[in-house]
């Protein structure tokens, strides 16, 4: 899995302490379906995320995400939810916090492939027959998909 050159030069200077970074995920919707990709580190079905680098607007990281992980052109539409992750350890040893901010996004061309090395396969779900997830991913799914026009914060 390629990770931020940014975050390479932190671990050397901390080793696997937990890190709190920015991330983004992208609830793409075509229709009544939903992207999803089927991750490596844990071979868990997720919708697209990664890490925003250092002076990246975070829809551009949700746009280039998309494209980097799932080889598809999506809209960002809104700001769906903000929430903070679970501490998660990676494979490595890593361990990480993560900021997300969640954007309901439109699939606009491309049939979704694992197009990097993070994921193992990558297709569509209808949306009403998803797959078994973390329950803090599908909060991030259930907000994407919401109507609301505000974004969702805990509180």
């Amino acid at each position: 899995m390629p990770i931020p050159p940014f975050v390479v030069e932190l671990r050397a200077l901390v080793g696997t302490r937990e890190l709190w970074l920015p991330a983004v995920t992208a609830v793409v919707r075509r229709g009544d379906d939903i992207l999803l990709t089927e991750r490596v580190d844990n071979g868990r079905w997720a919708p697209v995320t990664g890490i925003v680098d250092p002076g990246e607007e975070p829809a551009v990281a949700a746009r280039r995400e998309a494209l980097e992980e799932a080889g598809v052109e999506i809209t960002v539409d809104r700001l769906a939810a903000v929430s903070v992750s679970p501490r998660i350890t990676h494979p490595n040893g890593d361990q990480g916090v993560y900021l997300d901010l969640t954007f309901a996004c439109s699939w606009v061309s491309g049939e979704p492939y694992p197009a990097d090395d993070e994921n193992t396969d990558v297709r569509w779900w209808p949306i009403r027959d998803l797959p078994p997830m973390q329950d803090w991913m599908r909060a991030r799914i259930d907000a994407g998909l919401s109507d609301e026009v505000a974004a969702r914060f805990l509180t």
